[in-house]
């Protein structure tokens, strides 16, 4: 038995060292962590269990210590995060670049599996140079089979991707199938065609920095949800992120003591300027209606005029949607539509309520809006509220125009609880344009266009730019106090705590893309 036990761990120990001290090196070098030694930094002390240690490709390996891949190039097992259980796999960049064959996306398929059985959350950190092209199609099988499950459990668990490295071709495509994307400066990559095959395709010259690193990606294409300076910044993020997400579809959010914000709810009576055309942070807002005053941004950097992302309200996770009046005065357009549309549904699948803020004059009018799709992905945000079945609550704060006052959670698309400021102004149409349109030929036949032009649009301001109308009909529950926000909305979470929802059966909608 001594024998065999030096065996087994002089075999673990190799299996443990990866490509071995020179390849760790090159990787510290790079400025980046080994697979084992990120999983060791993000999960608990101690947590981490490994699954399929010895798995391997060739069977000739296994009766000696000469192994080809030690692990498979990838560490595969499950840990917990801040006491919670989560199952992970680290690609090993060390071990032929990361690469992956049969038996590599056996164990990341493993690793799936387990996780949407025992209704956990799976980590993936991803550094990998693509498929091992000496397997051939059994590589590029490996990566369907991810694909696959990561389609099947999108919704039933959370997922998500740390890019910490490389990751072209084919393999972009698990990480984009996930619900989150998280990415490092300076050493995340994703591209489907790296820069030497676009220059001798296109002619073009790119550095991978600029063609698909972490501020591209967060800020241009809008493909990665965050973006770190470095790997541990990274890990915290995740974790922080992890603490808002209930471990499956079937549990609620985890909900912790309540906290008061720990900005004055007063100040709410003066960030909105009493000019309705000056522009304010609706961030400013949001941070005085949640415990601690604390937002976990999501999409921080991409299509700004919106503002997704996590917080607490009496202890409650919430899912907060805004328009963001201080870019492009909260127009709703392509990109932020998308944005809108994939965090909604998003915290619908696990049970996070939504609250959105509305501050919207329309969607942005253009030519390249226009040809790029805009009806399309205008009609996501519709969709997306309109599937959702957990509790909905909306805030006007200001301008709810148009077509824009509709997608963003109104009555008509299933808010359960529609509340509106004094400076809320709900119509068809802003009314300096309203009276362009409606008091055309009264204003070009008056004596001094410009003050008739000015009296007709105060009389419109008053008449039907305010919150009155549209609570007369029943579409707005309360016109509020700024103050009592924050009241308003636990009440409503109380209120619609049991919500539920019915829906006509069917194998699935078919969300306009």
């Amino acid at each position: 038995m001594d024998v065999k036990l030096d065996f087994l761990n002089q075999r673990r120990k190799i299996i443990q060292e990866g490509g071995g001290e020179k390849r760790i090196e090159a990787q510290h070098e790079k400025g980046k962590l080994t697979a084992r030694e990120r999983l060791e930094k993000f999960l608990d002390e101690g947590s981490f269990v490994e699954i399929g240690t010895f798995v391997q490709t060739d069977l000739e390996d296994a009766s000696n210590l000469d192994i080809k891949y030690p692990g498979e190039g990838v560490v595969t097992g499950y840990g917990t995060v801040n006491g919670r259980q989560v199952y992970v796999f680290s690609q090993d960049f060390t071990v032929a670049g990361g690469s992956l064959g049969e038996k590599h996306a056996d164990k990341i398929c493993h690793v799936l599996d387990l996780a949407a059985k025992n209704g956990c959350p799976v980590i993936g950190f991803n550094d990998s140079g693509g498929a091992r092209i000496q397997e051939g199609v059994m590589a590029l099988d490996g990566y369907g089979r991810i694909f696959f499950r990561n389609t099947i459990y999108s919704g039933v668990v959370p997922q998500i991707s740390v890019i910490l490295g490389p990751s072209a071709g084919g393999a972009v495509y698990s990480p984009a199938l996930t619900d989150f994307i998280f990415m490092v400066d300076n050493i995340s990559r994703m591209f489907i065609t790296g820069p030497q095959v676009i220059k001798a395709v296109t002619g073009e010259e790119v550095s991978p920095e600029t063609l698909g690193g972490a501020k591209t990606h967060n800020e241009i294409s809008g493909v990665a949800h965050f973006r770190s300076p470095n790997e541990e910044d990274c890990f915290e993020k995740i974790r922080t992120l992890i603490s808002f997400l209930p471990s499956n579809n079937l549990d609620d959010p985890p909900v912790v003591e309540p906290a008061e914000p720990t900005l004055a709810q007063e100040d709410l009576l003066t960030i909105i300027p009493d000019d309705p055309n000056k522009a304010y942070d609706v961030k400013e807002i949001i941070k005085r209606v949640v415990d601690r005053s604390d937002f976990f941004e999501v999409h921080q950097h991409y299509a700004k005029n919106a503002v997704v992302g996590f917080a607490r309200v009496h202890g409650q996770p919430v899912g907060i949607i805004a328009n963001q009046p201080k870019v492009l005065a909260g127009c709703l357009d392509i990109d932020c539509s998308d944005k809108i549309a994939r965090f909604v549904r998003f915290c619908d699948a696990f049970n996070i309520p939504l609250i959105t803020f509305v501050d919207v004059p329309g969607y942005l009018p253009g030519v390249n809006q226009e040809y790029g799709g805009i009806i399309r992905h205008g009609a996501k945000v519709l969709y997306a509220y309109s599937e959702a079945t957990v509790p909905k609550i909306s805030i006007i704060l200001r301008k709810a125009y148009g077509g824009a006052y509709i997608a963003m959670s109104c009555r008509a698309l299933g808010a359960d609880v529609a509340l509106a400021w004094p400076s809320a102004e709900i119509a068809v149409m802003g009314p300096e344009g309203a009276i362009n349109i409606v008091n055309r030929r009264e204003i070009e036949a008056a004596d001094n266009p410009q003050e008739k032009r000015k009296e007709l649009i105060a009389d419109y301001r008053k008449k039907y730019a305010n919150p009155y109308v549209a609570a007369s009909r029943g579409w707005i529950d309360d016109v509020i106090d700024p103050r009592d926000t924050r009241r308003h909305i636990i009440q409503a979470l109380y209120e619609n705590r049991n919500k539920q929802e019915d829906r006509p059966r069917k194998k699935h909608g078919n969300i306009p893309t």
